[in-house]
């Protein structure tokens, strides 16, 4: 019988590769259970890549009273930027003030309450400006002389997923992208799943739990897993974002207030970038499907021309992408005050099914440790929570216990890698230790020269680099190379895809193996 007709077994099942699934993936294996993680497509490939790309509290989720949802946030901030200093760091946050908007005592009061919810070690609290003076207001129409300063963080979105997954996988997890899960039915204590691959091949699981977190997809998996048990019900909320040519050449990124009530940001993207987003709009089509519409893209251009002095149009638009967010049904008519947070649901009529409802990137590692602590209930015998104090792959820059320092000095790390590497040019080396931190020494092994990295398919990218994709990081085509993984999609020339992908079928086949890359 060939391999991968084999039946595999396992305490835990986790259907969907998005940041919920690959996070409780993560801490589950941590604790001693034997985990399969399966996504039908790439990893993050629509939800999770499609964030504003940020770790916040939610300011704005203030003004909904969900204070526990920030509070809860807010503490996650820090120990997700201790984890991963290659893929996050702090981002200063500035808001003009709009008179005819929220009174300026209550912006205070609300950044007040923002800096205290939760301790802070690392990013500094909140503070008023005058426009006129600072560095953030050359930018900004004249009319806005007031505004307010205050700290969050950036994350590499889709790249957290996929530190995510290559965790759980060195702790023993088996990673199955491209790979849907096609049937699911409880015989007696356990969970018999049938796996379809790409290539039409299939796997069967048997699982003791099993994890629906399908995202978008979760309230249709659940009626097909255990149609009598659903109760809680998804609003999908449809955001979008657009990338235009940089609007501004200081580090802060902007939070706009718009005259209907919403937010929008304004944030450097990619050095040469600026990322307007996001929509909130409800959604009612395929998730598999869903793009940015021309009343997006208008909207988000006359919200940044309310503000900005140089004026965009949708003919500047550069780059566009939107995604489904699984948002809890709470019967809010406004769909930018439906809650973010998550829930829980346990069915433990026969063998244990956890579904996953809701949720925002910044508290997903809390949403993990909550899900693995609720199947430890009906899974016993596993260790106990691990992830807050624990580094991402690559995240360990000083030492394997995440540290302020990490955040604080992380400049020092690559200046550090950039000596020991200094037949590279200093740029590519500064990009290889912030998308892969200290796991570029992987990517560099047994390299000593440029000549050693092989084809160079655009500016800074080459077949070493795309190697280290496809072996550590189920990377199996240029898509998902050039736009989750690198996020070099928007500077390479045509025709880069092409070559990417004909290199990764000639090559691929040597690389992997068939069933448990």
């Amino acid at each position: 019988m060939e391999e991968h007709d084999k039946l595999i077994e396992c305490d835990v099942l986790v259907v969907g590769g998005g940041i919920n699934g690959a996070g409780i993936a993560r801490d589950a294996a941590g604790r001693g259970w034997s985990v399969v993680l399966c996504e039908k497509d790439d990893l993050a490939s629509h939800t999770s890549s499609a964030s504003t790309k940020l770790i916040h509290g939610g300011l704005r989720y203030l003004e909904h009273y969900e204070f526990n949802l920030v509070r809860k946030a807010l503490i996650e901030r820090e120990v997700l930027l201790r984890s991963a200093p290659h893929i996050m760091h702090p981002l200063r946050f500035v808001m003009p003030h709009d008179a005819g908007q929220r009174p300026a005592w209550m912006i205070r009061a609300g950044l007040f309450l923002y800096d205290h919810l939760a301790k802070r070690e690392i990013l500094p609290g909140s503070h008023g400006i005058d426009l006129h003076e600072h560095d953030a207001g050359v930018p900004l129409k004249a009319q806005f002389r007031r505004g307010f300063v205050y700290s969050d963080g950036w994350v590499d979105d889709a790249r957290l997923v996929v530190l995510n997954a290559m965790d759980a996988a060195e702790r023993g997890a088996q990673i199955f992208t491209r790979t849907a899960c096609e049937a699911v039915e409880r015989r007696g204590d356990r969970w018999q799943a049938t796996l379809r691959r790409a290539d039409g091949s299939t796997l069967s699981v048997s699982a003791r739990a099993l994890v629906n977190a399908a995202g978008p997809w979760t309230a249709k998996f659940l009626q097909s897993a255990a149609p009598q048990t659903a109760r809680k019900s998804l609003r999908l909320i449809k955001g979008s974002h657009i990338v235009v040519r940089k609007l501004f050449d200081h580090p802060f990124a902007y939070i706009f207030q718009n005259p209907d009530g919403r937010i929008v940001f304004a944030i450097p993207y990619q050095q040469d970038f600026t990322l307007i987003g996001t929509t909130d709009v409800d959604y009612q089509g395929d998730p598999n499907k869903v793009a940015i519409d021309d009343g997006e893209i208008r909207y988000l251009c006359q919200l940044a021309n309310r503000y900005f002095k140089l004026p965009i149009a949708p003919a500047d638009v550069e780059w566009s992408y939107s995604g489904v967010r699984p948002l809890v049904e709470d019967e809010n008519a406004d769909a930018s005050a439906v809650t973010r947070d998550y829930r829980l649901e346990l069915d433990t009529a026969g063998a244990p099914l956890l579904s996953v409802f809701g949720g925002k990137i910044t508290t997903f590692r809390k949403l993990a440790e909550e899900a693995s602590d609720l199947l430890g209930n009906v899974l016993p015998g596993a260790a106990g929570a691990w992830t807050e104090t624990a580094c991402l792959p690559g995240g360990d820059v000083f030492g394997p216990q995440p540290g302020n320092r990490a955040v604080i000095e992380f400049d020092a790390f690559v200046h550090a890698m950039q000596q020991k590497h200094a037949w590279l040019p200093p740029a590519l080396v500064a990009r290889y230790a912030r998308t892969y931190g200290t796991r570029t020494e992987v990517l560099l092994a047994r390299r000593m020269s440029l000549a050693d990295l092989g084809e160079e398919f655009a500016p800074q990218l080459y077949a070493a680099e795309v190697e280290y994709l496809v072996r550590h990081e189920w990377a199996r085509s240029a898509k998902d190379v050039l736009w989750r993984r690198t996020k070099l999609g928007l500077r390479v020339p045509p025709h880069t895809e092409e070559r990417i992908d004909a290199w990764i079928e000639r090559h691929c086949a040597a690389m992997l193996d068939p069933v448990a890359a």
